[in-house]
């Protein structure tokens, strides 16, 4: 694409973040009525359906990237994407205002501060990896990039544990919170589809073609995102940590905003939470893919990325634990604090590079 013009490209550019966008919440509400019908529920197997599903975009990238040796946008895509997505959780908090109480007054769980905190566990392995010399590697594996997918599918089945049962009062649900149990939009989609009358062998048709619609359009959008970097002048790493980062949350952002307007408030955390988890497997699927350990070439931006993501991440988790009652805004003082601390960071990101 770096022959073609920078208003065609970024036209494309625009084009595959669409796509995205529309193939991202058809996927997520086919995989809630799969994940229902198949009696996956919350089992290990349907979070880890979950984690994909809206994850694809970062997996295509991914792939794309290392296949073409550009490793760069991987790992910035990766570890600018959580923090991004992170501040996906701002957007909700201010896009549901109406309803008096901060996001994290009535999502406050004891389930998700142990999500957040495996979030922050692998973000430690990552920079742990980091230190390791490249050559260290075998059968294609690197040990931090096997590490945190280990450590990741442990903290899954945690999680799975605590949502069935913790030994605190009301298992670790907070008074005065959410109404219903997390997960019942889920149930409400899949019931939608069952009165619609459509199949589950259309369900799982439609979420394939999405699937399909979503891979192409993240590769799309790093081919076309390297060469929007090269034309401006942008370094890889910044462009995959904001711009490009920023485009493949978009169904994130679609998502959650359905779950928050459906009254489910602790799954719209939970996704935010477990896709932020999920990110860094990636580095997994990137090391295989190209034959290197992908940690060790991480850059100084690449850490300070993983930093941000950590401390944004641990200011949801004491909200979720102190639970902020007032508004400031239009957002909790939780949100406001993620906002101006990634603002600040990314003036900080462009410092460096």
């Amino acid at each position: 694409m770096e022959s073609l013009p920078l208003w065609l490209t970024a036209l494309i550019f625009l084009a595959a973040a669409g796509a995205v966008w529309i193939a991202g919440i058809s996927l997520s509400n086919q995989t809630d009525v799969l994940a229902t019908r198949l009696h996956l529920g919350s089992a290990l197997g349907g979070v880890i359906l979950l984690a994909v599903a809206t994850n694809l975009p970062e997996i295509a990238i991914t792939a794309s990237a290392a296949l073409a040796g550009n490793v760069g946008v991987a790992v910035g895509n990766i570890l600018g994407g959580i923090a991004i997505q992170t501040v996906v959780l701002v957007i909700l908090d201010a896009a549901s205002r109406h309803r008096g109480r901060p996001l994290t007054y009535r999502a406050a769980s004891l389930v998700l501060v142990v999500e957040g905190l495996l979030v922050v566990a692998v973000l430690v392995v990552v920079v742990a990896g980091s230190q390791l010399p490249d050559t260290l590697i075998a059968f294609r594996l690197g040990p931090a990039s096997v590490l945190i997918a280990v450590l990741w599918i442990v903290g899954l089945v945690l999680v799975g544990r605590a949502n069935r049962a913790l030994p605190w009062h009301e298992s670790g649900q907070a008074p005065d919170g959410q109404a219903e149990p997390q997960g019942h939009s889920q149930q409400k989609t899949e019931q939608q589809a069952s009165e619609k009358q459509v199949s589950t062998a259309r369900a799982a048709t439609v979420f394939g073609i999405a699937a399909v619609i979503t891979l192409v359009g993240g590769v799309v959008l790093e081919r076309a995102g390297d060469a929007i970097s090269g034309a401006i002048g942008l370094s890889g790493v910044l462009f995959g940590a904001t711009i490009l980062a920023a485009a493949t949350s978009l169904p994130e952002v679609s998502t959650g905003l359905q779950s928050v307007r459906q009254r489910d408030d602790q799954l719209a955390v939970s996704d935010i939470f477990g896709g932020n988890a999920f990110l860094p497997v990636l580095f997994l699927l990137a090391t295989l893919l190209s034959g290197k350990a992908v940690l060790p070439q991480a850059q100084a931006t690449d850490i300070y990325l993983t930093a941000v993501g950590m401390l944004l991440t641990v200011v949801y988790i004491v909200g979720l634990l102190f639970r902020p009652s007032r508004r400031v805004l239009g957002m909790g003082m939780d949100s406001l604090i993620v906002l101006v601390l990634y603002l600040v960071g990314l003036a900080g990101l462009f410092a460096i590079a």
